[in-house]
């Protein structure tokens, strides 16, 4: 009887080893790779208070920042099988499972910011969020904008020909690759935990990131410029793991809801803060040197990125077409 007893006993602490974290006193573990000071954060904080405070105290959020549970690439692994519960994700790595969500971050394919936030809360993104769900079985909740992505680097950069040969940090997302390809540059993968080194030792030249991240992640401290290319647009978007999702009765589920639409607001209402002050603040205090680009340049080099992915079936034509035609 006693080796039957060991072995029972083995298989206890192996499943126990495996159980997800919301099994655990109650509590959801909220995993991103942005710094505490980066507005994504703190505004996971508030929408981890409201949904404590939702459920009466029967479900706790903790938030793990700064890559802390792992890479932005492994945190979408691990929601799917209990590893995190909730996550924060960009549209191009969430593509990774269903392609066309991506389409709102194609190169130059919104007009202005007006454009990009009309996209947020449209129809078009709230359908390729629901495909998303049905295709993954994972909960894509919201979406907060993140911001336009520009280029830092340590030298001027004022049109496509300046960036031939620069070796430039992307995220480990090959759709991130197609716009510095499209105008000569070298397109390097480095994840983000690793990018401010990458940067200070020289094993990248430059990297593609929106102001807010620029200011949080303290880049300017190893870039001394940022050409305002605009190429392309980002949103985080929340996403819930079925595993958590299955152990939450009926009403936790409408306070995670809640949840995802405090962090989506709180977000989008600090970036866009932020993108209207970051450049004065870090001009003024010679943190960075600003230059505007010949954006329309940098549209005409990268225009045939959106038919290249159209033809790889990223996502339709038509698709593209019902964003475009957004007012």
């Amino acid at each position: 009887m006693k080796p039957v007893i060991a072995t029972t006993l083995i298989g206890v602490a192996l499943a126990s080893a495996f159980t997800p974290a919301l099994a655990q006193q109650g509590v959801l573990k909220f995993g991103h790779v942005y710094e505490p000071s980066h507005p994504m954060h703190v505004a996971s904080v508030a929408a981890a208070d409201h949904m404590q405070k939702c459920t009466g105290n029967t479900l706790k959020v903790e938030v793990f920042p700064s890559s802390q549970l792992g890479s932005e690439v492994a945190l979408n692994e691990q929601v799917r099988f209990g590893g995190v519960d909730i996550i924060l994700t960009g549209q191009l790595f969430a593509a990774q499972a269903y392609k066309p969500i991506a389409v709102g971050a194609a190169p130059y394919i919104f007009r202005d910011r007006d454009h990009a936030l009309k996209y947020g809360s449209s129809d078009v993104l709230k359908s390729l969020m629901a495909e998303y769900n049905k295709i993954t079985g994972q909960h894509m909740l919201s979406a907060g904008y993140f911001g336009a992505f520009n280029v830092s680097s340590n030298k001027p950069i004022s049109k496509p020909e300046d960036m031939r040969g620069l070796k430039i940090r992307v995220p480990n997302v090959p759709l991130y690759m197609a716009f510095p390809r499209a105008v000569g540059a070298n397109p390097t993968p480095v994840a983000f935990a690793e990018v401010y080194l990458a940067l200070k030792q020289g094993v990248v030249e430059a990297s593609v990131n929106p102001l807010p991240v620029t200011y949080a992640f303290k880049f300017y401290e190893v870039q001394k410029y940022v050409a305002l290319t605009g190429h392309l647009v980002e949103y985080a978007m929340l996403i819930v793991g079925d595993p958590a999702w299955k152990r939450m009765n009926e009403s936790q589920r409408k306070c995670a809801v809640e949840m995802a639409q405090v962090y989506a607001d709180r977000s989008t209402k600090a970036i866009i803060e932020q993108e209207d002050s970051l450049r004065t603040e870090m001009t003024s205090k010679g943190m960075i040197q600003f230059t505007d680009p010949d954006k329309a340049a940098f549209q005409r080099s990268s225009a045939g990125v959106m038919d290249e992915l159209i033809r790889e079936g990223q996502f339709s034509r038509d698709l593209v077409e019902r964003v475009r035609a957004l007012r």
